[in-house]
């Protein structure tokens, strides 16, 4: 049976969400959940990939970039999860609001893929529906999904170079 495209680019230029109201529901709390996380526990290990490392050998140099990107950084995450919240019941987004859920999608992605210590063995085998992270290893491979649609969708306004 084929996978029915959540997201499509329509001929304006616009991205059609075709999200059934299950999967809203399920986006819907997201975005605040990983705020309050980024503004209440930011030393938080599971943040770790949205704030990676810069200079590993130079603890000076990371200081002092840490220093200068991380407000920057915060914003960036913060505004892509704002988009996103404040879209997520939309039937359409622009370019510019599909680029921030692309974003979210990834950041949201990231911190439950590290909380849940997922590897590329992680699904090797089929993932026990008993084992008490099936939901959320549900959720992550669900958000995987979203973010390849979204990527699809962006690439196909990109010039065919080849």
């Amino acid at each position: 049976m084929p996978v029915v495209s959540r997201i499509e680019r329509n001929r304006k230029g616009e991205f059609r969400l075709r999200l059934p109201a299950d999967e809203r529901k399920a986006l819907r709390a997201m975005p605040d959940q990983l705020r309050t996380l980024l503004v209440e526990s930011p030393s938080d290990p599971s943040l770790h990939r949205l704030f990676p490392t810069a200079y590993q050998d130079d603890p000076e140099r990371e200081e002092e970039y840490r220093e200068l990107m991380r407000d920057e950084l915060l914003e960036q995450h913060l505004s892509s999860l704002r988009v996103m919240e404040e879209t997520v019941d939309a039937d359409r987004l622009t370019e510019e609001q599909a680029v921030a859920w692309l974003s979210a999608l990834n950041d949201l992605r990231l911190v439950l893929g590290t909380r849940l210590d997922v590897t590329e063995d992680t699904y090797a085998e089929q993932v026990d529906h008993r084992d008490p992270r099936f939901p959320s290893l549900a959720m992550y491979s669900y958000l995987g999904f979203l973010e390849e649609q979204l990527v699809e969708a962006l690439s196909r306004a990109l010039p065919d170079r080849m």
